[in-house]
């Protein structure tokens, strides 16, 4: 027996092999379009691939029961803005600890973690672009703006690290670039606007 979402699937175990196969079938069927997998449990069992194409080795003589629940497109973006929401928080929280250890001259630490929120802050603007292409979102005139603002920062930054001008990295951080987040907070509330606005939920 196959359920998804609690609903009975006319797809039959029996005709597959593999959990793999299953799987493929049901999104040549348009089962899962718009949707995303949360959870699979295999005999009541929660399933999770260890390593890639594992399902490949499930066979289903050992499937007595298949079940897969999913969450609508949209409504899973809308849950990744709000995740957005508080990392642009430790963003602001992570600039200002940064800045704080290079006006203790504690230059090493200060960079160590400097790097780590440059990769948060790369991962952030990464997640932002996948959404507003997924969901084709408005050019909003914030988005444009903080966008412009952080590309002029970052330059700034950049300038200031080949100097090895820490204290004046510390200003940039602390006067520039946590007011450059803190706009950000907006863009991501329009941003889930408009992911509700896309009737995806």
């Amino acid at each position: 027996m196959i359920l998804i979402d609690g609903q009975k699937s006319e797809l039959d175990v029996a005709n597959f092999e593999n959990l793999d196969q299953i799987f493929i079938k049901m999104n040549e069927e348009g089962m899962l379009i718009d949707r995303v997998v949360t959870d699979v449990f295999v005999n009541d069992e929660p399933f999770s691939e260890i390593y890639p194409h594992q399902s490949e080795d499930i066979n289903t003589s050992d499937v007595k029961s298949l079940e897969i629940r999913t969450m609508p497109v949209g409504e899973v973006a809308v849950e990744i803005t709000r995740e957005l929401y508080k990392v642009v928080t430790l963003m602001g929280e992570g600039a200002g600890r940064v800045a704080e250890l290079f006006r203790q001259a504690n230059d090493a630490e200060a960079l160590e973690t400097y790097q780590d929120l440059l990769d948060v802050t790369r991962d952030f603007l990464s997640m932002i672009s996948t959404l507003r292409n997924e969901f084709s979102l408005k050019d909003h005139k914030e988005f444009l703006e903080a966008s412009d603002q952080f590309n002029t920062l970052f330059t700034e930054m950049g300038d200031v690290m080949a100097n090895e001008d820490w204290i004046l990295l510390a200003d940039l951080l602390e006067y520039e670039y946590i007011p450059a987040v803190n706009r950000w907070k907006k863009v991501v509330a329009l941003l889930r606007e408009d992911v509700r606005a896309s009737g995806r939920e």
